[in-house]
């Protein structure tokens, strides 16, 4: 099954450049391209690409409203940010706007492949050096003098419960099964199952929804 991607970035450089790396995967096709954030929005729901990889600092509409915006029409496009180690201060707030995770500008043309294919299949995809900052911005929360927030799980059950928290550990779905000894194929109806009552889209919003309910905090 191809992937479709929309390149969003307002230098022609980068378009072209990642445009010429994706376009010769067999399994990747690169639909479009947009030069800031209005055009992006435009564009998603024009191509309804698998995978959006958004710049975040453009003219007329930044990255982070883009990909807000995006993820408020209910588009089925993932969100996969590009960012390079002097914006990564913004790599929370892309991650409460709906992001599903983030490269680094400086990618390989086998990292910047594989991170769209991880994001397509509904994975969350952190670059390393990305990590430090995001870890930061979760100590900050636990600092923060706010009870653990069980009420915000709504109906999950005990045992979703605990899936989201190893979720939000950084576990894989064939970690998470090995370590509560249960099969690969019930976390992954878990995993389902707690998106849709907590009503969000990926495994990366799980995390962060975790964290902020104090159901797991920064070791």
């Amino acid at each position: 099954m191809t992937i479709k991607v929309l390149i969003v970035d307002d230098q022609v450089m980068v378009r072209e450049g990642f445009s010429v790396l994706l376009g010769a995967m067999p399994d990747i096709e690169v639909v479009g391209e947009a030069v800031d954030g209005r055009e992006a929005i435009t564009q998603v729901a024009a191509l309804k690409p698998d995978v959006v990889l958004m710049d975040i600092r453009m003219p007329v509409l930044n990255g982070l409203e883009a990909t807000r915006e995006i993820v408020a029409a209910d588009a089925d496009a993932k969100v996969l940010v590009l960012t390079t180690f002097d914006l990564d201060e913004y790599v929370y707030q892309a991650l409460r706007a709906g992001a599903s995770g983030f490269l680094l500008k400086d990618a390989s043309a086998r990292q910047l492949a594989d991170g769209v294919r991880v994001v397509a299949s509904g994975e969350a995809l952190l670059a390393p050096s990305v990590t430090k900052r995001l870890i930061s911005e979760f100590s900050k929360l636990a600092e923060a003098p706010r009870p653990t927030d069980r009420t915000a799980v709504g109906d999950l059950t005990e045992r979703e419960t605990e899936v989201l928290v190893l979720i939000a550990q950084g576990l894989s779905n064939a970690e998470i099964a090995d370590r509560l000894v249960i099969a690969e194929s019930t976390i992954k109806t878990h995993v389902s199952r707690i998106l849709v009552k907590l009503g969000l889209r990926d495994r990366t919003q799980a995390a962060v929804f975790a964290y902020e309910a104090r159901l797991v905090t920064p070791s």
